[in-house]
């Protein structure tokens, strides 16, 4: 584990779960962190203002991804703020849906409903890389998306969403290529995760979940952000690749 003293993150979609605990393992060994939130998301600034009182070197970066000008500038200000970028988490995501979406389903699957998907699953970590690129290659840095199991035939909560994250899995291997070879891009697959999002699940859906994976546990939030920071911070030569962390769920 080395010491990320010196260094800096950005973290997108980090006001709860994954990007939460990606934000706090960064600070944890030392970086300062760029936490990123929607503007009207009071958890954003709660938890910045709950890590900074532990004595976690952690800013607030609001701005909504899915939207062009709010996503570039919202990097631009974090990065003049940070003074540096080294890591880009690209964490922020949607499902869009609370109840899954049968394919069969397809009239629920409207313009609308994959409009809001792709802008903030695909859309939202290219144009927040894009705005980062620069950075990111002065500092030889690292960038890490949130895929899922549901971009690699796994079952997701609609196609919509299965289909946003094949494509970020894609969209991580031409990023890897348009980087290198100054910085490195990779990507993280969860399975089934324990947070905010899934647990308003139905306690049957849950635990079928669960006794699908070979560890028969949950992933935590914290597994992920595990993988995240390994990609960014303790590896030098894995680039263009997708580290799947479910469990054995995909099994």
């Amino acid at each position: 584990m080395a010491d990320l003293a010196g260094k800096t993150a950005l973290v997108t979609g980090a006001a709860s779960g994954i990007g939460l605990a990606t934000v706090e393992l960064f600070a944890r060994r030392g970086a300062t962190v760029a936490l990123n939130h929607l503007p009207d998301d009071p958890r954003g600034a709660s938890a910045v203002e709950r890590l900074r009182a532990q004595g976690l070197a952690v800013i607030g970066a609001p701005g909504d991804v899915s939207r062009p000008d709010s996503a570039e500038n919202m990097v631009r200000d974090a990065i003049d703020a940070l003074g540096r970028l080294d890591f880009l988490a690209n964490n922020a995501g949607t499902s869009a849906t609370v109840e899954p979406i049968l394919p069969r389903e397809l009239d629920r699957l409207t313009d609308d409903f994959w409009t809001t998907i792709l802008a903030t699953n695909l859309l939202g970590p290219f144009r927040c890389t894009r705005a980062a690129a620069p950075a990111l290659r002065r500092s030889a840095g690292a960038v890490c998306n949130t895929a899922s199991v549901a971009g690699r035939n796994m079952p997701g909560s609609s196609m919509a969403y299965g289909a946003s994250k094949a494509a970020l899995i894609s969209l991580t291997k031409n990023l890897a290529r348009a980087l290198a070879p100054e910085a490195r891009v990779n990507a993280v697959a969860p399975g089934f995760v324990d947070t905010e999002w899934t647990r308003a699940w139905p306690s049957a859906r849950k635990q079928a979940s669960i006794e699908r994976t070979l560890l028969k546990r949950a992933c935590t939030p914290g597994d992920i952000a595990a993988a995240i920071v390994f990609l960014c911070a303790d590896t030098a030569m894995v680039t263009a690749q997708t580290l799947v962390v479910d469990g054995g769920y995909s099994l």
